[in-house]
């Protein structure tokens, strides 16, 4: 789907190329799926607004759709962005197209008609969202080379909105390098400048080796080391209401609280309920079938006196379902209860496989992820190279 900008209405034709060619704009690609791409959009905007600049940003092509209050499809990561920040801007203009699954085939069929529509609208969506701004982060959606099926990749949208680049891979020394290297070649052959790479989730302990010796074979590269972003484990944690959705279950409780409450430890109640309450701390997820009122019971008398830590929430699985008095015992100590058909150890494997996102009510990540960025990312250098 193509969405709509009311911008430079009177300006006829289909656009190949934005008009705006003096605000800065840098293109933010990634090596692999979950590399930090995301984050570090996140990061550097945030960073970027405190530095004092007007900042603004586009996601040109979407793949994780979510439809905003109006029903206009725009990209998960553009939503967050837009949550965090209120950018103040049409989502549709930051986010002009989105991919759903039918979308390469139409494109196939009749790609002849389709690119130039596709090129206008990111075009004029670019300058829409560039209007009156210094700085545009544009980010892309993976790779180099993603989006190359219907002739709009992330080199080529980056060519075309005469962007500067930089690459974000996962830690370490050999892998990081070869995976930023081939993204490169393909970013040269459209012509596009690589400014810089940031590499995410190093360990803390290795930073300084992985920093000396990334900088040192990307120096060979002629791309700089812009950043090395330190593993920051709290970014994994995902909250209940995530692991709610992913899991498919149901509410029984619906805390207000336990929507965003933080999980740093799972706990299978397949021991006694004694046993399990000193295995409790705060940010606890309990995972137990719906049947072992006597471990609610406990859950319930341990917190009414106040001996039991924050627990995150309690998801009852094997589709069974303790009795209506526990469930409002657990409502009144605002403790959420979520309920599933699965089991239990199929549940804590969904869980444990789960890939966790930055959501926009994540708040705490929010202000972790602009640290990060802030104080790790050489941003004088990168507003230099562009």
């Amino acid at each position: 789907m193509i969405n709509k900008t009311a911008f430079a209405d009177d300006v006829p034709g289909l656009l190949s190329r934005p008009m705006n060619t003096s605000v800065k704009r840098v293109f933010v690609a990634a090596t692999r799926q979950n590399d930090g791409k995301t984050t570090t959009s996140l990061g550097l905007f945030g960073a970027l607004k405190a530095l004092g600049k007007d900042v603004s940003y586009i996601k040109p092509v979407a793949q994780r759709i979510v439809k905003t209050a109006d029903e206009v499809e725009v990209d998960e990561d553009t939503f967050l962005l837009n949550s965090v920040y209120d950018v103040k801007i049409p989502l549709s203009a930051m986010s002009p197209v989105a991919v759903d699954s039918a979308f390469t085939r139409s494109y196939l069929n009749r790609a002849a008609e389709m690119h130039p529509k596709i090129l206008n609208a990111i075009c004029r969506a670019f300058d829409r969202v560039a209007y009156g701004k210094d700085v545009v982060i544009i980010e892309g959606s993976g790779h180099a080379g993603v989006g190359s099926v219907f002739e709009t990749s992330n080199a080529d949208n980056a060519a075309m909105l005469g962007a500067k680049a930089i690459i974000v891979a996962s830690g370490g020394i050999g892998k990081p390098v070869d995976e930023i290297a081939l993204n490169k070649a393909l970013f040269d052959r459209k012509g596009v400048q690589c400014v810089g790479a940031i590499l995410n989730k190093v360990i803390p302990e290795k930073k300084d080796e992985i920093s000396h010796y990334v900088g040192k074979a990307l120096e060979a590269l002629g791309i700089p080391l812009l950043g090395t972003l330190p593993l920051e484990k709290s970014l994994a944690r995902p909250n209940f209401s995530q692991i709610a959705e992913v899991i498919g279950a149901e509410w029984l409780v619906p805390a207000a609280a336990g929507r965003s409450s933080r999980v740093n430890k799972i706990i299978i109640g397949a021991m006694s309920a004694q046993s399990l309450l000193d295995y409790i701390e705060a940010g606890t997820l309990i995972i137990t079938p719906g049947d072992r009122e006597d471990l609610l019971f406990s859950l319930i008398a341990a917190a009414g006196t106040g001996a039991l830590p924050h627990v995150a929430g309690v998801v009852l699985t094997n589709g069974l379902r303790p009795g209506a008095r526990i469930v409002n015992m657990l409502a009144q100590l605002q403790v959420p209860v979520v309920a599933t058909a699965r089991e239990c150890f199929v549940t804590t494997a969904k869980i444990n496989s789960m890939i966790v996102k930055t959501q926009p009510g994540d708040h705490d990540k929010v202000s972790t992820i602009e640290g990060l960025i802030r104080d790790n990312v050489d941003l004088p250098r990168l507003l230099e190279a562009l």
